[in-house]
């Protein structure tokens, strides 16, 4: 069955979900140094309500791999994030603070948890002394956008116009390693920019616009969608031929929500990594869409309903449908062929136990490399031949990245063990 748009809203009104067990999610922090991709090990970090900071919940520390254990956490219901009508906050919100030997302590406010979600705090540690009375790092996570209030967004042109200079700046869509986020609006010069690798820029965003408990096709169609707006930004250089010297910014009214430090969810983490070189394209048009979209409750525009593709996705869409259902039957997923920052491209196949050659080659010398920071994955000979060593050593990596433990370099292990490797082998990187 397909629902007609004048539907959509009654439907959204009928659905209802009831909470199933007690409300819990789970939190994992992933503490690293800013410098270069060091985990830090043996940190101390402190968990408390943000409601009532003074009284710590519990008290975690890092292990070789810079991450603490996975703790269950009080959450509201998981309805309430199901539900636009709702005036129920959806997460509950936790400050976290992480002290280490030799690193300026951060100090996270407001991270956010959802009923039966794993949420990832990442934490960046400065390796600076501290004077004696100095505060630590502060990193204010500000509501999500779906229950607070953020500016709409300005309409613009799905399809920009290219500068008729004989001078072509990119010939084909690339995947960027970095983009650079202004945290304002365009014209804030106090604002700061941020050097941000484009995977967690897409995770970070999605997990700021939606709820990570929406159905997996929702949450495919709405990050194909942030990936397709971020990359018509980068290929027509939107902000650089203004005047700037920024890739986007973090205005809803201008761009898309980006929080410098906030906590991102499995679920996203793990479709980013799978599907991060598609966008989506017209027939005949070079450039990735800009694929404007809004929250459908507040705010309407002509692109992508957030809560309606998430109803969209509750009656059995898939991913493509939803996108097809707000932009035409004419918009497809495409697939960038390069990837700017990667040592070699995917194979083509995946990698197992019996697979030879220089890709198995290539892929030890970089496991190799990063054990060098990771000491919980085993060292092994690189021999260009994928044996059983090889394969525990690839199923650790998959667990202290996220990465389903298959023990296979699938798509999205071959391009996490090339950005790692990237990563830790750069002195510093270019900025934060």
């Amino acid at each position: 069955m397909r629902v007609k748009k004048a539907d959509l809203k009654a439907m959204q009104e009928n659905s209802t979900q009831e909470a199933d067990g007690q409300s819990v999610g789970t939190l994992r922090i992933i503490v690293t140094s800013s410098v270069a991709y060091i985990p830090i090990a043996g940190a101390t970090v402190t968990i408390s309500y943000t409601g009532a900071p003074e009284n710590p919940i519990t008290t975690l520390i890092t292990d070789s791999s810079g991450e603490t254990e996975i703790i269950s956490l009080p959450t509201p219901p998981l309805s309430y994030s199901l539900d636009p009508e709702s005036l129920q906050q959806p997460y509950s919100e936790y400050n976290i603070l992480v002290m280490a030997e030799g690193y300026e302590p951060v100090y996270v406010t407001g991270s956010e948890m959802f009923e039966n979600e794993l949420s990832l705090q990442p934490i960046r540690m400065d390796p600076i002394e501290m004077e004696p009375g100095q505060e630590e790092k502060r990193v204010p996570i500000p509501v999500h956008t779906l229950f607070g209030e953020y500016p709409p967004k300005i309409p613009e042109d799905e399809i920009k116009p290219m500068a008729e200079t004989g001078e072509i700046v990119l010939s084909r869509v690339v995947i960027p390693e970095y983009v650079i986020v202004h945290d304002g609006v365009p014209s804030d010069t106090s604002a700061p920019n941020y050097w941000v690798r484009y995977k967690d820029y897409i995770k970070n965003v999605a997990s700021c616009e939606i709820y990570s408990t929406w159905p997996e096709a929702t949450l495919y169609a709405n990050i194909l969608v942030i990936m397709s707006f971020t990359l018509n930004r980068v290929y027509t250089e939107w902000y650089r031929n203004q005047g700037y010297n920024f890739t986007i910014t973090s205005s809803t009214a201008y761009d898309q929500k980006w929080v410098y430090g906030r906590n991102i969810f499995e679920n996203i983490d793990f479709l980013v990594d799978t599907i991060f070189a598609n966008y989506l394209s017209r027939p005949g048009v070079r450039q990735p869409i800009f694929t404007s979209y809004c929250d459908g409750q507040r705010v309407t525009c002509s692109g992508l309903s957030q809560w309606g593709s998430k109803y969209l996705g509750d009656q059995g869409y898939s991913a493509i449908e939803i996108i097809r259902y707000y932009y035409g039957n004419d918009m497809y997923i495409n697939s960038a062929d390069v990837i700017s920052g990667v040592p070699s491209s995917w194979p083509g196949y995946s990698l197992t136990i019996g697979s030879s050659g220089e890709k198995v080659l290539q892929m030890q010398n970089q496991l190799n490399r990063i054990a060098r920071n990771y000491p919980a994955i085993p060292v092994i000979t690189a021999d260009g031949i994928y044996g059983p060593r090889t394969a525990n050593a690839v199923r650790t990596f998959q667990g202290i990245f996220n990465l389903p433990q298959t023990g296979v370099v699938d798509y999205p292990t071959w391009y996490e063990i090339s950005d790692i490797y990237v990563g830790v082998s750069r002195i510093a990187e270019p900025g934060r």
